[in-house]
């Protein structure tokens, strides 16, 4: 045993294995894009914890061994990955988003509560950068633990030795995956990334922005939605591994839905925030029925008070954002 008695006791593990939770779970989500499967990762991390709670010799601090648990619980979990099915995009352009379509939102809420106890040296508030969809697309295109090295060293700032020590690998080895992974990134991550700084919560032009996006969908305003657009943008579906590229490719995806006979029925748009972004958790009634049904949540990306990108999700994860399958 460790001669710990915060750690050998069962209660008193658990209030401090609790504290970290949150911050645990981000860090899965980072690793595998997933909110669901960072669920589960969390879960299995905390539980090896406890079963190794012997092996815990204070060396580290016990949010680092926890650490150590967790990432190597996701390398575990995308080695058993199995390689997908992925259908071929529809659009004219390429998209990180087209080949993960296991990707998920992640609520801000939640995000909120993932910061270490206010005092602790690693307090930090989730950033933007660091949660934004395009950069966990991107990542998840990383060899496994490219990808580890990248989140331990440049995301979460550990030092060389560390990161070395949760992989069990040289330092020489870890600068090497982490120079590789650092280039991969800068051919596939969008140019003003630089401009997503360390932002944790949407702006008010994007909040304005939000809300002319709500009343067009609430509204069937095909023009409306129009207006919206940058000539450029681009919407995108994780799950069905779908990109429509340009202004006029999303208006056509919209078109059935917003005008004519309105064949989806009657939208109710419900604004949300998610990965430090406005979202909007979409609600569809259909003819003769009393309730409106979840079909999918639409994160938006905004640059110079235009949408530049929309990113839609399944409703598999409206639960975790406090909300209904169904609405009256």
């Amino acid at each position: 045993m460790s001669g710990n008695s915060a750690v050998d006791d069962e209660t008193a593990f658990s209030e401090l294995a609790e504290r970290h939770r949150h911050e645990l779970r981000v860090h899965c989500y980072r690793m595998l894009g997933s909110f669901t499967e960072a669920e589960d990762m969390v879960q299995e991390t905390l539980l090896k914890a406890w079963r190794r709670r012997a092996s815990f010799e204070g060396r580290s601090t016990f949010r680092a061994w926890l650490y150590k648990i967790a990432t190597n619980t996701c390398l575990d979990a995308l080695e058993r990955r199995r390689t997908r099915d992925r259908p071929v995009a529809e659009g004219t352009g390429a998209s990180p988003f087209s080949e993960v379509p296991w990707l998920q939102p992640y609520p801000d809420e939640l995000l909120d509560l993932a910061a270490p106890v206010e005092g602790e040296p690693e307090a930090v508030a989730i950033a933007r950068e660091t949660v934004e969809l395009a950069f966990l697309a991107a990542i998840q295109h990383l060899p496994p633990r490219q990808r580890a090295v990248l989140i331990l060293r440049d995301v979460l700032g550990r030092p060389a030795e560390e990161t070395a020590n949760v992989l069990e690998v040289s330092v020489p080895a870890v600068k090497s995956a982490l120079q590789r992974a650092r280039a991969t990134l800068r051919e596939a991550l969008p140019p003003r990334r630089a401009d997503w700084g360390p932002v944790t919560a949407p702006s008010e032009e994007e909040r304005t922005v939000l809300r002319r996006y709500v009343e067009a969908s609430r509204n069937a305003d095909l023009d409306g939605l129009a207006a919206l657009l940058r000539e450029d943008a681009r919407q995108t579906m994780p799950p069905a591994s779908l990109v429509y590229e340009g202004r006029e490719a999303v208006l056509d995806l919209w078109r059935p839905v917003l005008s004519g006979a309105r064949a989806w029925g009657e939208w109710m748009p419900v604004p949300v925030d998610a990965n430090r972004r406005p979202a909007v958790a979409n609600y569809v009634r259909m003819p003769g029925e009393a309730s409106y049904t979840a079909v999918n949540i639409d994160v938006l990306r905004i640059e110079d008070g235009l949408v530049a990108e929309i990113t839609t999700f399944g409703p598999e994860t409206l639960p975790a954002f406090g909300l209904p399958p169904t609405r009256r």
